[in-house]
């Protein structure tokens, strides 16, 4: 249910075609994490992470290098320099991870936003600012699921089912923080031009 395979589809062509026209670094790495559907950009924060071995969530040229290098991002040395430069505002040769990554996300009306925390707090129930499958038991029901249905899967594995779809692809740790929530869903919303549409989808998946 979370970003359904047609937007999916639909944003991954389009972020292909824009791709071949755009000439802007970031606006490409943005598209080039786009075509990998909406998990794309929760990917490459991911890879990101890893990377930051002081845990201090800035990164050097040569870590912002290699992670782009891992992530699979085709992208000229150059073209690299003046994105790192770009975000550099201090020229302290450190950029700054999370707002690398607010720069990253495709542009989101308040409207959406809201409506995106409106669900995360929803199922968050302990309020502790991560969804676990603890939290979605009395939130999401399980027993609807055709492979719950025929016996495939418990319970608990249709929840770790759907929460692998929020969580970072490279490290299925079946917590989703609020930063991967709303990753996730900025890539749904990238598919989306409607915000009436976007929000109506987003109340009637969480019956908010």
């Amino acid at each position: 249910m979370a970003g359904t395979s047609r937007h999916d589809r639909e944003m991954a062509v389009n972020a292909k075609k824009q791709l071949s026209v755009c000439t802007d670094p970031v606006d490409r790495l943005r598209m080039q994490c786009l075509a990998r559907g909406s998990s794309g950009i929760k990917g490459l924060s991911r890879t990101f992470r890893i990377m930051d071995d002081d845990n201090n969530r800035t990164l050097d040229v040569k870590e912002f290098m290699k992670g782009l290098n891992d992530y699979g991002v085709l992208i000229e040395k150059d073209e690299a320099m003046t994105m790192f430069q770009r975000f550099d505002r201090d020229n302290s040769g450190l950029i700054d991870f999370d707002e690398f990554l607010l720069t990253l996300r495709p542009p989101m009306s308040n409207a959406r936003k809201e409506v995106i925390m409106q669900a995360f707090r929803k199922l968050d129930k302990t309020g502790d600012g991560v969804i676990t499958i603890e939290d979605l038991s009395g939130v999401y029901n399980a027993k609807y699921h055709p492979k719950y249905q025929n016996g495939e899967w418990t319970e608990e594995q249709v929840f770790r089912k759907f929460l692998d779809s929020f969580d970072s692809p490279y490290d299925k740790d079946g917590k989703v923080t609020m930063e991967e929530f709303l990753n996730y869903y900025c890539g749904v919303s990238a598919s989306i031009d409607s915000d009436v549409y976007f929000i109506l989808m987003m109340k009637n998946a969480w019956k908010l």
